[in-house]
């Protein structure tokens, strides 16, 4: 009966960590502590201030790890780097938030939790030479962040060999090569567009959105292949939670400086 009861206490244990040997006991409260990937470059969803990861995603991160009950710790590992970590058969995190959509590629070698932000990409031009749709931007120079979906649909639209099609390390090079007049155009998520319209009212950019060519994606927090279901599961439960609170909305104007619409993201699972 002894070794009955001791093979299950281990089990429950090690049910409570999400990836192989990563998770440490936590901060001396008992908690789990997971462990969380970022690329911060990409405001307002996260990027650096100083020396502190700051933004939608983080403070939606901080939401979810207390309402499922685990400590955690968060790096700026940068965009490819925070793949690889998360592919590999030792990986070095439990999960990763950096406004990673939900696509059928990524949900072969990755697992996700359900949607907690509904995102569209938008277009950004010099107001002198404004676009009507992404069609426009077939023979123009566009830029964009590589490995992003951004990139994956203007590959669709300009063909991946494009010499016209600039893919960046980050989306701030993105938009520097705008400013530069280096690019006739950026992609990019709106959230990232929105956010630098209004931090730049001097510099005339147009912005828009083009719903026929760009459909609206989901982010999810992203998972190594095969995570506990169990840790998966609270996750779930507590992004659920979170998305549906006041305090989602609060955070969603904090840093997007718009009202949600979640009517779309609150139904699915």
């Amino acid at each position: 009966m002894t070794s009955i009861i001791l093979v299950a206490a281990l089990a429950i244990g090690l049910s409570a960590c999400g990836a192989k040997n990563n998770s440490d006991s936590g901060a001396g409260d008992g908690k789990v502590t997971l462990k969380f990937a970022t690329d911060a470059s990409y405001a307002p969803m996260e990027n650096m201030d100083k020396d502190k990861i700051v933004g939608f995603d983080v403070d939606f991160l901080d939401a979810v790890m207390k309402e499922a009950g685990y400590d955690y710790k968060l790096d700026n590992t940068g965009w490819d780097p925070l793949f690889a970590d998360l592919s590999s058969s030792n990986h070095k995190y439990d999960g990763a938030i950096s406004s990673i959509s939900i696509d059928e590629d990524r949900k072969k070698s990755f697992d996700f939790s359900i949607p907690y932000f509904e995102s569209v990409n938008m277009i950004l031009t010099k107001e002198d030479k404004p676009v009507k749709d992404a069609m426009e931007l077939k023979d123009k120079k566009v830029a964009v962040q590589g490995g992003t979906t951004a990139d994956k649909l203007m590959k669709g639209i300009m063909g991946d060999n494009n010499s016209n099609l600039k893919r960046f390390d980050s989306n701030t090079l993105a938009l520097m090569e705008l400013e530069n007049n280096g690019v006739d155009a950026v992609v990019a998520d709106f959230a990232v567009v929105q956010a630098y319209v209004q931090q730049n009212p001097d510099k005339k950019f147009n912005a828009i959105y083009d719903r026929t060519n760009f459909a609206s994606e989901y982010y999810g927090i992203l998972f190594p292949k095969g995570t506990d279901e169990a840790v998966k599961s609270k996750i779930d439960a507590a992004v659920e939670k979170v998305r549906a609170s006041d305090a989602y909305k609060q955070m969603y104007k904090k840093w997007i400086g718009v009202e949600p619409d979640t009517s779309n993201l609150v139904t699915m699972k």
